[in-house]
């Protein structure tokens, strides 16, 4: 993964909780680098390392990170970094998840070596709709619904979201029913 991930990640938790408990998580991951360069590419279990780190030292379940973790991904590093992009894909929740293709692949002229996501949207009514999350990264379910918490919020949509399947083998989705309250 690049290190803007990484980055984001140190965001989340010196925001959060403070710098000190980002310096324990560092050292409980085992990991070197004293700052990640966004465009940089690291090693995906450096970020899993930080994520089992930052759920022993804050005493918060790997989910529960990953969840903020999606959500503070798109409302802080991804309106920042991505602020032009994130306003081209759409001005409603429904408009940018069936736009993602297209997002992707405008990250991907930046960050070349990137390995996103896919996402399929099926069963789309005016108040639901099934999102269909595929990626070759295990365990990043809970990130994927963090995103489209934070999508939500950041187009002033309230919604809910219930898995309905997660992955099992490499080639299975997670599945998200979106619902509009």
């Amino acid at each position: 993964m690049y290190g803007i991930i990484n980055k984001a990640i140190e965001g989340l938790v010196t925001e959060n909780f403070g710098s000190e408990k980002w310096d324990q998580i560092k050292v409980q991951s085992g990991i070197k680098e004293d700052r990640f360069l966004s465009n940089d590419h690291y090693e995906d279990a450096t970020t899993y390392q930080l994520i089992g780190a930052a759920s022993q030292v804050l005493g918060i379940s790997q989910n529960e990170i990953l969840l903020a973790f999606g959500k503070y991904w798109i409302l802080n590093t991804g309106h920042q970094h991505y602020g032009t992009l994130m306003h081209a894909g759409g001005t409603s929740l429904k408009e940018f998840l069936l736009n993602l293709p297209n997002f992707h692949s405008r990250v991907m002229l930046i960050y070349p070596s990137i390995t996103p996501p896919d996402f399929k949207v099926f069963t789309i009514t005016d108040k639901e709709l099934h999102l269909y999350y595929y990626s070759t990264r295990p365990g990043l379910t809970y990130f994927a619904e963090g995103l489209i918490v934070g999508l939500a919020e950041s187009f002033q949509e309230t919604i809910s979201v219930v898995l309905l399947q997660q992955r099992v083998g490499e080639r299975d989705p997670d599945i998200f029913k979106i619902s509009w309250v």
